[in-house]
């Protein structure tokens, strides 16, 4: 039975490893906490996964896994440090983005609020209802869509070329964002 259980979870680690790792990435900014996240939130999952096997919401369990776990990161005395522009080496850029677009759009993305950072990962990078994102969080649906709102406002002020009012929007650089 345990040879079973084991086998189920590695292959639900290897189909969706990545997709946690990319959301752990865009909640943090940083690979090494985004790693250690990802791997708090797959030793949670493996304890949970007798009973998590049996439900329809592994994917649902798992995101909102990541999301506690840094929301517990964060909370700790030594997590409460920023890493500098030098981590910033480390990412390879974006495809379909220029290096310029790329570096604004994460600058944007950083300086969010953690709240309206997590509701715009979860409702445009995972693509989920904000149904969905409200019982990911936690948060009332009202919650998700004024977040959403207030992020997509910060966003695009902050990504409006110069010399342009801050309601139009570049869509190179948002790209993914916009509802």
């Amino acid at each position: 039975m345990r040879s079973t259980r084991d086998e189920a979870f590695t292959a639900y680690v290897v189909a969706r490893r990545g997709q946690l790792f990319r959301t752990a990435y865009l909640l943090c900014g940083d690979p090494h906490r985004a790693e250690d996240l990802v791997q708090t939130a797959l030793a949670k999952l493996y304890a949970a996964w007798p009973r998590m096997a049996r439900a329809d919401s592994v994917d649902a369990y798992a995101r909102r896994t990541v999301v506690n776990s840094h929301l517990d990161e964060g909370r700790r005395p030594w997590r409460r440090e920023r890493p500098t522009d030098d981590a910033a080496l480390d990412r390879a850029a974006d495809q379909g983005l220029s290096v310029e677009d790329s570096d604004a759009l994460w600058t944007a993305l950083r300086a969010l609020a953690p709240g309206q950072r997590r509701v715009v990962v979860l409702r445009h990078y995972w693509g989920l209802s904000v149904e969905e994102t409200a019982t990911d969080l936690g948060i009332s649906t009202g919650t998700v869509k004024s977040q959403t709102s207030e992020a997509l406002r910060h966003l695009r002020s902050a990504l409006a070329p110069a010399g342009r009012d801050d309601t139009t929007t570049d869509t190179r650089t948002t790209k993914g964002i916009q509802r």
